[in-house]
């Protein structure tokens, strides 16, 4: 048996989606900027979806800017939404921590994370003055820990600053309009719900500043130049429909079979296995192993179960995770965790079988 316990890096995508997309791919492929008939259908798909993403989200079309995914919309948001100093929590997604350097400011400041791995709100003598940007992912990526969006908003606006949070793991789980009562703005991404790869969302709501990040084309109001990915952006809005309205059933579901696998392992193990954070998304399993790292991952994919050290976009670096440093871990331990991600195709059986390859790979001696 081959088990795909990955979905935090990528889900497969929903047939559903696929169908949405395929009249896009065939029919309407062409260019949403040319003035003929054939541009005229592409444009219409594409104001079609803004409007259905926008109408889940409870925000305007004209708050809705698509990008080529998660990476780009972080890193939009983080050089270009407001002017001034940025403070920043140390877990973010590479994707936010190196744009970082990019922002034209004076000073970032990191927020302090508990070892529960949740960012600290009790910020010593208030925030930071000239903060205009506080960035805080909604969930972490690694652990599946839920960040205290709702204390940080009002933290941020009463200094006036602006909140983005990066929701790329949140869609099949949380409430989006819920987060967007508290962020100024959000990113999403597609491929994390079943949609397709290589598109996204960055969702900035009218009245915060926005600098473009792409120039060259008058796509996305000026903003973001570059030819807008018709299919995907249907399929995008197709897979946050269903997933938004699937919620409750998905959490549900990976819920309980994360709850198993993690039972099933820890009885094993014992005090050679620890669960890293609280207070999580019921989809993600970050597990730290005492003979964990890089041959125990290879073992397990021999075993039969895809699984991570981390961020997929991190996996060739082979560097101490720097959310577990972030929650006080040291860089030895740092190095031994493991991310398993569940999801609505994941079966029980499935689950059983991976506790097993799991606990076999973990006893192992080498």
């Amino acid at each position: 048996m081959n088990v795909y316990l990955d979905h935090a890096a990528t889900t497969p995508l929903r047939e559903e989606v696929l169908e949405a997309m395929l009249p896009c791919l065939r029919e309407n492929f062409g260019n949403p900027d040319s003035l003929h008939a054939f541009g005229r259908r592409a444009a219409h798909a594409v104001t079609e979806a803004r409007d259905k993403i926008a109408n889940i989200l409870g925000v305007r079309p004209s708050e809705v800017y698509f990008t080529s995914g998660g990476t780009e919309a972080d890193n939009w948001a983080v050089r270009g939404v407001g002017e001034g100093d940025i403070l920043y929590s140390p877990i973010e997604h590479a994707a936010a921590m190196s744009a970082i350097p990019l922002r034209k400011c004076k000073k970032a400041v990191p927020c302090t994370v508990s070892a529960r791995g949740t960012v600290q709100t009790d910020f010593e003598g208030g925030m930071p003055e000239g903060v205009s940007l506080v960035c805080v992912m909604a969930v972490n990526n690694e652990t599946g820990c839920i960040q205290p969006l709702e204390e940080l908003s009002s933290l941020c606006h009463a200094r006036g600053a602006y909140l983005f949070s990066d929701c790329v793991q949140v869609a099949s789980s949380l409430s989006l309009r819920e987060i967007l009562r508290h962020a100024d703005a959000i990113s999403l991404s597609s491929h994390k719900i079943g949609g397709p790869k290589g598109v996204g969302a960055l969702v900035v709501k009218k009245g915060v500043p926005l600098r473009p990040l792409i120039v060259g084309g008058e796509q996305e109001r000026g903003l973001r130049g570059g030819t807008l990915n018709v299919a995907g952006i249907v399929g995008f809005a197709a897979a946050l429909e269903l997933a938004q309205r699937e919620r409750e059933a998905f959490c549900t579901h990976t819920g309980a079979l994360r709850d198993l696998f993690e039972r099933t392992v820890l009885s094993a193990l014992g005090g050679e296995v620890k669960v890293d954070g609280e207070d999580r998304v019921p989809n993600i399993s970050h597990l730290t192993f005492a003979r964990g790292g890089d041959a125990f991952l290879t073992l397990l994919d021999l075993g039969g179960v895809a699984c991570s050290g981390g961020a997929a976009c991190s996996a060739h670096a082979s560097l101490p995770s720097h959310v577990l440093l972030a929650m006080g871990r040291s860089e030895e331990e740092a190095r031994r965790g493991a991310r398993f991600s569940f999801g609505r195709e994941t079966t029980e059986e499935e689950t059983r079988f991976a506790a097993s390859a799991v606990i076999a790979a973990a006893s192992a001696r080498g």
